[in-house]
């Protein structure tokens, strides 16, 4: 990172929380940096997230971790504290990655965006995407990538359901970027 950057804060979205449910929520690294390699970056962040999940009762339903941003769906039970949830999960895996790093202070999140899932198409279509991201990036081939909840969908649900749910609610702008390699 360049130690002269300052971040256009006028890009931060506005977090609207409209209700208790199921929330779709990305975050991104400070320039799209690849701070989450090696692997033990992303089982630090992994193991963040499902503590913060259960200190705020909320449900972890889906969740994939890619070198330089996330994704997870969470049932919010108290959805007002989605900010306070998210600003725990961005501080301690900054201060644990940090630390691992033997850097100190360096800003690790540059933002996160969450959008209400108020219908079955926008749970599913969401959920689709978070699976297929580790193929769109180049990460894997197939949906067998570490630090993904598909395999745990699959244990749950079954193939055969997450296959009727990927032809019932595709992602239509699904290409393999490769940006990742």
């Amino acid at each position: 990172m360049k130690p002269s950057y300052k971040p256009n804060f006028k890009n931060r979205p506005p977090h609207i929380i409209k209700q208790n449910g199921y929330y779709f929520i990305t975050s991104r690294t400070l320039n799209a940096q690849w701070v989450l390699q090696p692997d033990k970056y992303k089982q630090i962040l992994l193991d963040i997230i499902k503590n913060k999940t259960k200190k705020f009762s909320f449900s972890l339903v889906a969740y994939v971790i890619l070198n330089n941003h996330y994704h997870i769906i969470v049932d919010a039970k108290k959805a007002d504290d989605l900010s306070k949830f998210m600003n725990e999960i961005n501080g301690a895996s900054s201060r644990l990655i940090n630390d691992a790093d033997g850097v100190v202070g360096r800003k690790i999140w540059w933002n996160y965006f969450e959008s209400l899932l108020a219908t079955e198409a926008a749970f599913y279509t969401h959920l689709n995407y978070l699976h297929q991201n580790p193929i769109k990036h180049g990460l894997t081939k197939d949906f067998s990538y570490k630090f993904s909840s598909y395999n745990g969908w699959v244990k749950k649900k079954g193939r055969e359901y997450l296959d009727d749910s990927y032809r019932k609610y595709s992602v239509i702008d699904f290409k393999i970027l490769n940006d990742e390699i």
